[in-house]
């Protein structure tokens, strides 16, 4: 079927709005309406080839919409059902099988290979392939292909443009910290960054308990909402050294810290800032692939520091996406102080104004009528 997309016609291009082709879902795929889509970085990094993507092609992974038609042996979902995309998963690997999913062995062809197993595509303009199944779904589009493996049945109230986030970025830091590092009530937390997986994070931390929650941003205003969600303490990082200013604040150092720049020495201080046995969790993409952190070894043998990756926030999708739609309809996920909704054909404006700092969360939303 044809359907609006997205395209990157190449590696940095704006997105233009174009008609593509859809294979109808094959075996194990699902086919799925598209009602609302999240911007996340990782999109943008796509876009300018830091990760993989065919181009021209179609990103977006943070699409929520209604099921139009399955393909054969899915049960998990059927047509009409409401549901939420997030990550793929081969469903067979050792992680995958321990409940370990985001760290699945086969996510970089799954996520960023672009085809099927048999090497087949299933997106295409004017008879010819383009790049697509990116994070299983590619949902810069009107109407996305996904598989089983990746969408989430949603039974309860939740408005489409809040629940699109919740299949990457916002799991990715509420997930981080509630189940990547299991914060303790009555921890210290520093997380860097205030963009939506940061913020998340710091909602995370209040759902948590944690004692001090500290948030590491530029943005004024940002850092204002930071409180308004719960953390105890904000630091810009222009106002001094960042290890001493979070000393300033936990003098015996925090326990945990979250880190969503991808930036070595921001990542670097706040280790300096840590406690014994303190854990420093990374989930920001560095803007150069080659991007390295200095451990002083000596350093991290006395103080039994622990530093670990985080994917997705440890998620189970099945599990954890109803637990964040129940988090919110108890009032204690406000998504609605993350997400400024866009018109699909102003994806552009939303890219700019998530890069100038004046949206947290940018959500594409399409014509209900349409």
């Amino acid at each position: 079927m044809q359907a609006q997309a997205a395209l990157l016609t190449e590696p940095g291009s704006e997105f233009t709005l174009t008609q593509i082709d859809i294979d109808g879902p094959r075996a194990g795929e699902v086919l799925v309406r598209i009602e609302a889509v999240g911007i996340c970085h990782t999109d943008l990094a796509a876009r300018d080839g830091v990760l993989p993507l065919e181009f021209p092609g179609v990103a977006g992974h943070e699409g929520a919409g209604t099921v139009l038609a399955v393909g054969d042996g899915v049960t998990a979902v059927a047509p009409g059902d409401k549901v939420g995309i997030t990550f793929n998963s081969c469903g067979d690997c050792a992680t995958c099988t321990t409940g370990r999913q985001s760290y699945c062995e086969n996510f970089i062809q799954l996520n960023y290979g672009g085809t099927r197993a048999d090497g087949s595509r299933p997106l295409s303009r004017d008879g010819e392939p383009i790049g697509g199944m990116f994070f299983g779904q590619s949902s810069f589009a009107r109407v996305a292909l996904a598989n089983e493996r990746n969408v989430v049945k949603v039974d309860d109230e939740i408005p489409f443009a809040l629940l699109a986030p919740l299949g990457c970025g916002v799991q990715t830091g509420v997930g981080a910290v509630t189940r990547s590092l299991k914060a303790e009530k009555g921890s210290a937390i520093a997380i860097a960054g205030g963009g939506s997986v940061g913020l998340s994070a710091a909602i995370g931390a209040v759902v948590q308990g944690c004692a001090t929650i500290i948030v590491v941003e530029p943005n004024a205003a940002r850092r204002d909402l930071a409180l308004e969600l719960g953390a105890t303490h904000v630091v810009d990082p222009a106002a001094g050294e960042l290890t001493e200013q979070v000393r300033a604040i936990v003098p015996a150092g925090v326990d945990y810290v979250v880190d969503t720049t991808g930036i070595p020495a921001v990542i670097e201080s706040l280790i300096g800032a840590t406690r014994v046995r303190g854990t420093v969790g990374l989930i920001g993409v560095p803007a150069d692939p080659a991007g390295a952190v200095n451990l002083n070894i000596i350093a991290t043998l006395t103080l039994g520091l622990t530093v670990t990756g985080i994917i997705e926030g440890d998620s189970v999708p099945d599990e954890f996406i109803p637990e964040l739609v129940a988090l919110y309809r108890a009032g204690r996920l406000p998504l609605d102080k993350l997400v400024t909704t866009f018109d699909f054909a102003n994806i552009n404006d939303a890219v700019a104004a998530q890069h100038a700092g004046t949206v947290v969360k940018p959500v594409l939303v399409f014509d209900q009528s349409a």
